[in-house]
């Protein structure tokens, strides 16, 4: 296996160069179309950020498969359970980069054998830089983060509304009702990887989202966890690497407490996700 700091260097490179182009984007409204499921487009700057990131991968492992949002398919191919796997989302929070709402963000995992070994994301309004390596902790901007240490009735919860799946709105608000009693507030920023990097930088104590793809939260769910945090699918099981799936995130501090997943917090058992 390669050496991952090495690699992480290169990989933080290249995303650093895909900020560059994000940063460049101008008339963003009229290169847009619109994808499948209600309020999901996507811009001329999404596939021209995928298209770079591949090319400039590409020579660090040769070997490597790539899975990009942008390719239009969700199924998580059998040939990516071994070798090395990139998982890219090239601009994560498309909505928010849309209509001019920060942040919006580049992610990048490497799979190893289908399980989660490098992850680089970039926040390039901020020059915010988070990378992992699996069982080697989590950084910001070169800096060790970790999650917060507070427990639920004193943390801010984070969720997504997975938006293009209508049958999931009605769980999704639920929960934010019963969370906004619970908590300290709640807030939807609108890119997953973000809410999950908010998640290791210690400013959050939950994330939740009832379906995300495989891009949207492989980068994010290393670097939450190698910050400190517990991250599991929506009922509690370990997260899988293989395709679409609902997660919760939690911080030390509310994982400690106990009683912060969806079920508990409704008090009645959750149906499974959307397919």
């Amino acid at each position: 296996m390669r050496e991952g700091s090495d690699l992480i260097e290169q990989i933080e490179a290249v995303a650093r160069r895909a900020g560059e182009i994000m940063l460049s984007a101008s008339d963003i409204e009229r290169k847009t179309s619109e994808k499948e499921g209600h309020g999901n487009f996507v811009t001329e700057y999404d596939r021209k950020v995928q298209e770079f990131l591949f090319q400039a991968l590409k020579p660090l492992l040769p070997e490597a498969h790539f899975l990009g949002e942008e390719e239009g398919e969700e199924c998580f191919r059998e040939e990516y359970r071994s070798g090395y796997t990139f998982v890219i989302d090239p601009i994560d929070g498309t909505a928010n980069f849309l209509a001019g709402i920060r942040p919006s963000v580049c992610s990048i995992a490497l799979l190893a054998d289908g399980e989660p070994w490098l992850a680089v994301i970039y926040n390039p309004y901020h020059d915010m830089m988070l990378h992992a390596e699996r069982g080697k902790g989590a950084f910001c901007n070169g800096k060790r983060i970790g999650s917060c240490q507070r427990d639920l009735a004193h943390s801010m919860v984070l969720f997504g509304t997975a938006p293009y799946y209508d049958g999931l709105q009605d769980l999704t608000f639920a929960l934010a009702r019963r969370y906004m009693n619970l908590s300290m507030d709640i807030r939807r920023l609108g890119a997953a990887a973000w809410d999950l990097c908010q998640m290791a930088l210690g400013a959050a104590g939950v994330f939740y989202e009832l379906r995300l793809g495989l891009w949207d939260f492989a980068a994010g769910a290393l670097i939450a966890e190698e910050a400190g945090c517990i991250v599991t699918d929506i009922e509690g099981r370990p997260l899988r690497y293989d395709g679409p799936s609902g997660l919760v995130a939690a911080s030390a501090g509310v994982a400690r407490e106990g009683h912060y997943l969806p079920e508990e917090i409704l008090g009645f058992q959750m149906k499974g996700e959307e397919k």
